[in-house]
């Protein structure tokens, strides 16, 4: 099944406002003309509103980087579907690995939180991965089973029609490695496959599967030849347009 490529920027906490405006409208301007991947920037919840009127009717579209499972209540410092909708997201990034690291979220609130993405409305990409302690112990696979499973339990495959996941061993975000073509081949493979078990097979070949982990224009054409991979979910490197936009635009042809 052919499906259509992703590409997505998750700037963390880096831009103000003023910043994060100027970089989405220079990767704007420069992808007016893509019509054969999808792009997606996520940036800091503050720039949400000002990145989605910059990008509003081009081909770019915009995320958020977490969310909470509940819709509304007293949980200072939270924020909902409703208002990242409001706020002109798209996507929302769930259970990425910083997020499970350093402020303790577990499979279980993964779950919650793409519970409330879907009923608010948001595309769920979920993000999952081994550290390096775990692949160095063998445990790629029980971690990615344990973290698909938990974190997509309950739900039937009617309700996952617009979920992204996102491959990203821990061990390379940030750190300038990146996991060798057969190590994101495997990966991949087993990943359609475990979909394809928990769900149905029609879920598993359309739901697309990001790699993420120091990808950069100089990778990025490798990683799109392997035929389980969807795209690509980039971090450092889509903080400089003119380099986001490399990636943007890579060898299609493939």
């Amino acid at each position: 099944m052919k499906r259509m490529p992703m590409i997505a920027g998750n700037w963390k906490m880096f831009k103000t406002g003023p910043q994060a405006v100027d970089t989405a409208a220079q990767v704007s301007a420069a992808c007016r003309d893509v019509t054969d991947v999808q792009i997606m920037i996520a940036p800091a919840f503050v720039s949400l509103p000002l990145v989605a009127a910059t990008v509003k009717d081009t081909p770019v579209c915009v995320g958020a980087q977490n969310l909470h499972f509940e819709a509304q209540g007293a949980f200072t410092g939270e924020i909902s579907a409703d208002m990242l909708i409001a706020a002109g997201a798209e996507y929302v990034i769930i259970g990425h690995s910083e997020r499970r690291q350093y402020f303790f979220e577990t499979d279980e609130m993964v779950c919650r939180k793409i519970s409330a993405a879907l009923s608010g409305g948001l595309k769920p990409i979920l993000c999952i991965g081994e550290t390096e302690t775990q692949r160095d112990r063998g445990e790629t696979f029980l971690t990615l089973d344990k973290q698909v499973s938990d974190g997509l339990q309950g739900f039937g495959p009617e309700e996952l029609q617009d979920l992204v996941l996102a491959y990203e061993p821990v061990w390379a975000i940030g750190t300038g490695k990146s996991a060798s073509a057969q190590q994101v081949e495997e990966v991949h493979q087993y990943l359609r496959s475990l979909l394809e078990k928990q769900f149905s097979f029609d879920l598993a070949q359309a739901i697309r599967v990001l790699y993420g982990g120091s990808v950069k224009p100089e990778n990025i054409n490798e990683l799109m030849r392997i035929t389980d991979v969807d795209g690509a979910l980039v971090g450092g490197a889509s903080l400089d347009a003119d380099t986001f936009t490399k990636i943007i635009k890579f060898d299609n042809t493939l």
